[in-house]
């Protein structure tokens, strides 16, 4: 970056983003009296951010640098803060200063995608009243989650995803009656089901994966609309139990119809600051820097979940990716799945799932991604055009289907086809060969004298060097052939 740029005492505004500027940052730059506006983002500045020695500026964007080092002590001091951004510099160290809280008039502070450490200063859940944006996410903070939510606050956005954050989630939170993102993922937070988070009614992301949370997610348990706007649910990888949340799923109305309106979801205030947050998507985890309005996600994987796929689910058609596997999930797979039209990726492996692939997911035009594997389902696979696109790993682990996906021939019986033909025989199931009468123990039996009973004879045969009576038994069947034969050759004459 050029040096001069130290040089212009009057600038005010300064926006160099995207530009691939090589080295470190001038420190004079940091001494301008007058600059309010600093954006240097996307970027490719190393080193050190330098000391702050002037108290106007308001806007700060260093992201998506190689910058390292630690949060310089002087930028704690610069009271007119109003936006900064730090994020995605990997290897910005150190704790995050309590001096933070003299913050009064922040509304955006992202620091995620570092290397930050320590505790999570206590001040930051009620430090200003005008914060909208706290992403503090993919750090190595340790701690325990803010406990006081101020009342009356502004937070829209709360991520502290990605650390290793311990205790519980604080009911406080239901304070933040404007929040509409809550990541508290892959962290080790030890409760149960924040059921208190129903009172958040303008929620639209809730992820809480990757935790020890447990119990059941019965729901919902005051308000009848609970999570009605959520787009993007995702509890997966703790050890909830019992069924299926049904009530919720009742409730997700943001779910039941498609945004044709795709924006970049971002503060409803601020048009410059757009959310990001990691998610997995078609098994994959992705950094998301922007998160489209029109996405739909449920995944309630990696849990201990039982019994049936609720009937409910049909009703959420605008989902694009619904992750059901590794429960303990029983039954049939529900063919009003089908309606799901807009889904794009379905995983439902590792459960104990049976019958037959309902030929209606055979109709899903937009289904990129599909896991079926390791259930006890059978007979043949549907024939769609999607499901010639997925390999053997699609189904894998279910012995009993049939396709060419599994290099397995289908045979027709009756109306149905199915992995096995008619005449095949089942390990375990002795009625299908020998019918309800004999098992195979009786005839293993009968085969068995038989075959001892015929080598003792021709034992007898042999050692007495032709007996008499087998002689004549021999001689009598040769002469009545012969006799057969002149007949027939009397009657043709």
């Amino acid at each position: 970056m050029p040096s001069s740029l130290g040089n212009l005492l009057q600038l005010q505004h300064l926006q160099l983003h995207f530009n691939n500027f090589n080295g470190t940052i001038p420190s004079s730059l940091f001494a301008l009296p007058y600059l309010t506006d600093l954006d240097l983002h996307s970027n490719n500045l190393i080193g050190n951010i330098s000391e702050f020695q002037h108290g106007l500026l308001s806007y700060l964007d260093l992201s998506n640098n190689n910058l390292h080092g630690s949060i310089p002590s002087s930028i704690f001091e610069l009271q007119y803060l109003d936006v900064v951004i730090l994020a995605s510099n990997s290897k910005l160290t150190g704790e995050i200063s309590s001096s933070i809280c003299k913050w009064k008039y922040l509304r955006v502070l992202d620091l995620s995608n570092n290397s930050l450490s320590g505790s999570t200063p206590l001040c930051l859940g009620n430090f200003s009243n005008s914060l909208s944006v706290l992403h503090l996410g993919m750090n190595n903070l340790q701690g325990t989650i803010p406990s006081t939510f101020s009342k009356d606050n502004s937070l829209q956005y709360l991520n502290l995803g990605g650390n290793q954050l311990e205790g519980k989630i604080s009911p406080s939170i239901i304070n933040c009656t404007m929040l509409q993102v809550l990541d508290l993922g892959n962290n080790k937070i030890e409760d149960t089901f924040p059921y208190f988070l129903e009172a958040l009614s303008e929620l639209q992301i809730l992820i809480l994966k990757s935790n020890k949370l447990q119990g059941f997610v019965n729901g919902p348990t005051a308000y009848d609309y609970a999570f009605s706007k959520l787009r993007i649910f995702d509890i997966s990888r703790n050890n909830f139990s019992g069924s299926l949340p049904t009530g919720y799923l009742n409730s997700l109305e943001a779910m039941m119809a498609s945004d044709h309106n795709m924006i970049y979801m971002g503060l409803t205030n601020y048009t410059g600051y757009v959310y990001s947050m990691q998610m997995t998507w078609k098994g994959v985890e992705i950094d998301f820097e922007k998160i489209r309005s029109t996405i739909r996600v449920l995944d309630l994987s990696d849990n201990s979940f039982t019994g049936e796929i609720p009937q409910v689910i049909e009703k959420l058609k605008a989902l694009q990716q619904l992750n059901l596997s590794h429960n303990s999930l029983t039954g049939h797979i529900q063919s009003s799945l089908g309606n799901l039209t807009n889904l794009e990726s379905l995983d439902l492996s590792s459960n104990s799932l049976t019958g037959r692939i309902p030929t209606q997911l055979g109709g899903l035009k937009f289904l990129g991604t599909l896991n079926l594997s390791h259930n006890q389902l059978e007979g043949p696979i549907p024939s769609g055009v999607q499901f010639s696109t997925f390999n053997a790993t699609s189904f894998e682990g279910n012995l009993r289907l049939c396709g060419f996906q599994v290099l397995k021939e289908c045979y027709l019986y009756g109306d149905h086809e199915q992995s096995l033909p008619p005449s095949s025989y089942n390990e375990g199931d002795e009625s299908t060969l020998f019918g309800d009468g004999f098992g195979w123990k009786v005839v293993a039996m009968g085969y068995g004298c038989g075959f001892v009973l015929g080598v003792a004879m021709g034992y007898i045969v042999f050692r007495t060097k032709k007996p008499a009576w087998f002689h004549r038994m021999i001689e009598d069947i040769w002469k009545l052939n012969r006799r057969k034969i002149r007949k027939k050759v009397g009657r043709s004459n």
